[in-house]
């Protein structure tokens, strides 16, 4: 292929692919490109996880790339707010079992700082966006219910409530709402949603008639109060069902793109129909991608107690690290843990040092692709120079090894001793915070870790008289030693003058230091973990075995 038959689109990724697709797409619909909104839900029934707030970093990439591309656009981050409260996530208190059913902005948060459940659970989201550095404009579906914005299509999707169920049936096989109208109700006696059944559609009063009967929730049947009575459509106290409300909000807000997951594809293929046929709009282009999984293979999901927090993510890595995560492509499924993250802190820094190495690519899809894949990770705010690169399990490796309350000057002195970093600095001092607190929790070098810091607590070890007089002449020399070759002189001084054997003297320095008989060099390891709390280690083992 020449240079003269490459076409690059934008920065040539698959965030690029996608929004020439929507200009096109809107191109020959006649739309206006003004304004090109995408759009992201979020999740407001359990707690926000990888996945979740996937959704909304792949749509935000999208509307980078529209930029790019010389269009205005803007996220809408749409909260479904309003959604029943279906089931008590993995480690929330029982109680909120009794709330089954009810709208989530109604459900007290079990934690009592915020006003609602829903609130609870959108704070915690629009957290992990605001870290990540994701611009949007929020939109609570409860506010867009109450306010009245999708009260046209709410009117337009009933009046036609018969040929939406029957293309539900259609679609995903569903009966259900061929007999019943497709929107819920909160029921005015018990407060609950999905248990009220509408039997009748008053078209001319904008009222509908229920009966607060009974739903199958999570396989479980939950009953309603028994009450009968009116609803108005236009009062913001009940919502359309899942299976065309995406339509009334593409068609309400001028949506005109918005991914969605594989598990859901049936209802995107009915709202798109209505959003055509019964709202008179075309539907917002898609991209489909597969979700996350857990090691064993079972889709992360806020339900079963598997969840990979975005907060979580960016306790132990960069943001950086998790948008790569999502940028870097949309298809196929991928498991993912923690014991992940080295992974992907590694793989930015490669992409990071590719971006600044002056040797491209000979291929010129793939050069671009690389590139536009970093500049979007950066969010398009590209820096003066690379940053910090150390693979992050040597800079884990370490933290497991150095002394409580010295991580950060142990590691940086070790880094520095074997030439992998030049200096101090805040980005590495950054990374050692992370790398420490990962290693921890997912028990990375427990073996190392062992017993390994000086100041703790020395093991009993069994010492010969000649063996522990070399200790303390060591440990007294340790106070003027400057420097790892002076520790090691002093070390073998020490041997000299007690007529101990080498092979003694470094078993009972390492099994005191280390718990165990073998260890680093010992210079450096001491200069690094303190000479005099090292000393005294040496000190007390030897003084109370001689």
């Amino acid at each position: 292929m020449s240079h003269q038959d490459v076409t690059i689109i934008g920065r040539g990724t698959w965030l690029d692919r996608v929004a020439s697709e929507v200009v096109e797409r809107d191109k020959s619909l006649g739309r206006s490109l003004s304004l090109v909104r995408v759009e992201s839900g979020l999740g407001a029934s359990g707690l926000p996880h990888i996945g979740s707030v996937g959704d909304a970093i792949r749509s935000y990439g999208v509307k980078m790339a529209l930029e790019g591309l010389g269009y205005k656009s803007e996220l809408i981050a749409f909260s479904d707010d309003l959604d029943g409260f279906r089931k008590v996530p993995a480690g929330f208190p029982d109680w909120l079992n009794d709330y089954v059913a009810h709208p989530v902005t109604r459900v007290p948060d079990p934690f009592g700082c915020h006003k609602s459940f829903g609130e609870h659970v959108g704070s915690l989201l629009r957290d992990s966006l605001d870290k990540l550095s994701i611009q949007y404009t929020f939109m609570s579906g409860a506010e867009a219910y109450k306010s009245g914005l999708l009260n046209e299509q709410i009117k337009l999707i009933l009046n036609s409530a018969q040929v939406v169920g029957d293309k539900i049936k259609e679609f995903t096989g569903q009966d259900k709402y061929q007999k019943v109208i497709p929107y819920t109700p909160i029921c005015k006696n018990c407060g609950r949603l999905y248990t009220t059944v509408v039997t009748s559609y008053d078209a001319a009063r904008g009222v509908v008639h229920y009966k607060c009967d009974r739903a199958e929730i999570r396989d479980k049947e939950v009953l309603g109060c028994g009450y009968e009575g009116e609803r108005s459509v236009t009062e913001g106290e009940g919502k359309l069902v899942w299976k065309c409300e995406f339509a009334a909000r593409w068609a309400a807000l001028d949506i005109r793109f918005e991914a969605y997951g594989k598990d859901i594809e049936e209802s995107v293929k009915v709202n798109d129909w209505v959003c055509e046929h019964v709202l008179g709009r075309a539907p917002p282009h898609h991209a489909r991608y597969e979700l996350f999984q857990d090691k064993s293979g079972r889709k992360i999901a806020k339900s079963v107690g598997n969840v990979l927090t975005p907060q979580e993510w960016l306790t132990y890595a960069s943001a950086n690290s998790l948008r790569l995560l999502m940028f870097k492509r949309i298809v196929g499924a991928r498991n993912l843990s923690l014991e992940d993250i080295p992974t992907y802190m590694d793989e930015f820094d490669d992409l990071e040092a590719s971006y600044f190495s002056e040797t491209r690519d000979p291929n010129l899809l793939k050069d671009a692709r690389q590139r536009g894949l970093y500049e979007y990770t950066v969010m398009t705010r590209v820096p003066e120079r690379p940053g910090v690169h150390v693979p992050y399990k040597q800079v884990a490796a370490l933290a497991v090894v150095a002394p409580t309350g010295n991580v950060e000057d142990f590691v940086v002195k070790r880094l520095i001793a074997n030439g992998a970093v030049a200096a101090p600095s805040p980005q590495l001092t950054e990374r050692i915070g992370w790398a420490a607190a990962w290693a921890k929790v997912v028990n990375f070098g427990v073996e190392l870790r062992a017993e390994s810091d000086p100041v703790r607590e020395s093991p009993a070890v069994e010492l010969d008289p000649k063996t522990a007089a070399a200790l303390k002449e060591f440990a007294n020399a340790l106070a003027s030693a400057e420097t790892p070759d002076e520790i090691q002189g002093a070390a073998f001084e020490a041997i000299r003058k007690s007529g101990t054997a080498p092979s003694s003297f470094f078993s009972a320095v390492y099994r005191i230091l280390l718990g165990k008989e073998r260890g680093p060099r010992l210079g450096p390891y001491i200069l690094d973990a303190g000479t005099q709390a090292v000393a005294q280690k040496l000190l007390d083992a030897s003084g109370s075995k001689a």
